[in-house]
C-alpha cells in the first residue's frame, strides 16, 4: 500500500492577523497539497470540512466517472475499489498527524489496518464525507485513527487504522 504523509513537509501556514488565533478548520485542495506528498492520480482528498487539531478532521472525495480506475473497476458498473477508500480516510488522516507537534518528521506508512468493513457500494456521482478521529499516538512515531465514510448520510465503511513513521 502507498506511504501516507510526508512529515517533513511544510505545514500550513496560519494567517498573520491578531484576529487570526481562531484554529483554521477548513483546507481547500491547495492547502492540502501543502501537506501531503500526494499527487494526481492518488490524491484523494478534495477538501477538509472540518478541522479539530490532534483530534480530528472531515474530509470529503467527490466520486467522479473520469477517474481512472473506473476504466476497469468495473466495465459498465463502476464502483469506487475498497482499497482506494481506505486510502483516502489515510490522507484525511494525514491532514491531522503532519500537524502535531509531538510527531516525529518523515515519511508516514500504514502500519495496519483492522476491522474495515464495507457497507455500501460508493459511485461516480457519489460525495464521499470522510471522518477520522485519532485514538492514540505513541513515541512521536506511531498513531492509530478511528475511520469512517459516508454517502448521503449512510455508512459506507469504517474501521481503524494504524501509521508508523520511517526515516526520508
Amino acid at each position: 500500500m502507498s506511504t501516507l504523509i510526508d512529515a517533513s513537509l511544510s505545514h500550513a501556514e496560519a494567517p498573520a492577523t491578531a484576529e487570526a488565533t481562531v484554529e483554521k478548520k477548513t483546507f481547500s485542495v491547495e492547502e492540502i497539497h501543502a501537506l501531503l506528498p500526494h499527487r494526481y492520480p492518488f490524491a484523494l482528498v478534495d477538501r477538509i470540512l472540518d478541522y479539530v487539531p490532534g483530534q480530528s478532521a472531515v474530509g470529503l472525495k467527490n466520486i467522479t466517472f473520469n477517474e481512472p480506475q473506473f476504466q476497469g473497476h468495473f466495465p459498465g458498473k463502476p464502483i469506487m475499489p475498497g482499497v482506494l477508500m481506505v486510502e483516502a480516510l489515510a490522507q484525511v488522516a494525514g491532514v491531522v498527524l503532519t500537524q502535531m507537534p509531538e510527531m516525529d518528521k518523515g515519511l508516514f506508512t500504514f502500519a495496519g489496518i483492522d476491522g474495515v468493513r464495507f457497507r455500501r457500494p460508493v459511485v461516480p456521482g457519489d460525495s464521499l464525507v470522510m471522518t477520522v478521529e485519532v485514538l492514540w499516538t505513541k513515541r512521536g512515531r506511531y498513531a492509530k485513527v478511528h475511520a469512517r465514510a459516508e454517502v448521503e448520510g449512510q455508512l459506507a465503511l469504517e474501521g481503524e487504522l494504524m501509521f508508523s513513521v520511517i526515516d526520508d
